[in-house]
């Protein structure tokens, strides 16, 4: 089965350039070819996990992953998306984001054997670049008329596009022409967002007299409402268990509505489209399986089986009444604290006007019990040492009451 079919059998693939060509490439080379990412933060999150898992499955095929760390490009900024110019970074910052960042892709791919990964800085051929030079050799190859139709800049230009920002594009095509000189890369995958920055690059390598340049792009991971996943109520679904913990990545993935456990299944997790099919062709309660699948798997991959049992065991516990709730997410109060302040701590609500409305609307319980009084304390002598506090049926934590 050709990587191209594979992919689009579990629903990655949404563009694609010169495509029989590519299939042809595809099927006959081990084709090296890249992804890049940008080290904005210390930890990937769940918006770069779709471009892990196709890199992870075009290794498999046997094809060579190069992961680009945008060591360079970070000092700009990809402006797709944005309503407003990125904030910019220190070189120290951005050096120990890349650092941190290796240590979590080592989980996607594979760094040993003939088609190992590589990662690579694009740090060490933009950050020395001399602007006439580099303008006269790429800028020259690139209109502003078709760079301002490019989605990633028209959405700007009534807010406020910098010339700075608009050399992304620049760079970006750059680093693929650099990794096909210098590695014989021949194809760029991406997420659709980066559609324009990519078809760049490609349309650059041919200019200067190659054909054999390619990039596909994949879906982004959305909801049924086409909403990006990954969003909760302490921001971003991070990868690093210290931003994000294990028990509320798994839980984030029990809770995806019905309607999204076929494609998460799709396109994070490597079961077989037969055991996706049996799981998600159910009714009524039985999606509810294979959400917990789903949680597992997710949570394996990124966590490790240790860290993932303890998740679905926390879970268990919390909605079964089975298991072990060492594992939920702990938030120490003092004897005596108010409800109040005990929502706040649990991060369920930012004020204790919004903690208040909770608690009318029912949505607060103790122990399973619905707190309808605002001015409730919770003490050690009605509670012991801890209670379980919940918001709504997805939210909750253990009280530790010292």
């Amino acid at each position: 089965m050709n990587i191209l079919d594979t992919l689009r059998e579990r629903d990655y693939i949404e563009q694609t350039i010169y495509e029989d060509d590519l299939r042809k490439m595809l099927e006959t080379e081990k084709v090296p070819f890249y992804v890049g990412i940008d080290p904005t933060a210390d930890s990937l999150h769940v918006g770069h996990f779709v471009s892990l898992m196709v890199a992870s499955y075009m290794q498999k095929a046997g094809h060579k992953p190069i992961i680009l760390m945008g060591g360079g490009t970070a000092n700009i900024g990809d402006p797709t998306g944005k309503t407003e110019m990125r904030k910019m970074l220190s070189k120290d910052e951005i050096n120990h984001n890349v650092k941190c960042i290796k240590e979590q892709i080592s989980k996607f791919v594979n760094f040993e054997g003939d088609n190992g990964a590589i990662i690579v800085n694009n740090a060490d051929w933009i950050n020395d670049l001399k602007f006439v030079d580099f303008m006269r050799e790429i800028g020259s190859q690139f209109t502003i008329s078709k760079m301002l139709a490019a989605e990633c800049y028209k959405a700007r230009l009534e807010t406020g596009l910098t010339f700075f920002e608009m050399g992304y594009m620049l760079m970006q095509s750059y680093d693929f022409l650099t990794l096909y000189n210098k590695y014989g890369c021949k194809l760029q995958i991406g997420g659709n967002d980066q559609w324009s920055n990519i078809i760049g690059g490609v349309n650059l390598i041919r200019k200067f007299g190659h054909e054999d340049s390619f990039a596909f792009t994949f879906k982004l991971l959305t909801t049924k409402e086409g909403k990006k996943m990954g969003k909760t109520e302490k921001g971003a679904l991070w990868l690093d268990k210290d931003k994000t913990s294990p028990y509320e990545f798994y839980q984030y993935w029990r809770n995806v509505d019905d309607k999204d456990v076929k494609k998460v299944l799709c396109m994070l997790t490597y079961l077989s489209m037969d055991e996706i099919n049996k799981l998600t062709n159910v009714e009524g309660e039985e999606i509810n399986k294979a959400k917990k699948v789903a949680a597992y798997e997710i949570t394996k991959l990124v966590h490790g089986e240790e860290e993932a049992k303890k998740a679905e065991e926390a879970a268990d516990a919390l909605f079964s009444g089975n298991g072990n709730t060492e594992n939920m997410p702990k938030v120490e109060i003092a004897d005596k604290t108010s409800i109040l302040d005990a929502i706040i701590s649990a991060n369920f609500a930012p004020s204790k006007g919004q903690a208040r409305t909770l608690i009318a609307q029912g949505g607060i319980t103790i122990n399973d019990e619905k707190v309808s009084d605002v001015n409730l304390v919770i003490t050690k002598s009605d509670f012991g040492d801890e209670a379980i506090l919940k918001k709504g049926k997805k939210s909750y934590c253990k009280l530790l009451i010292n």
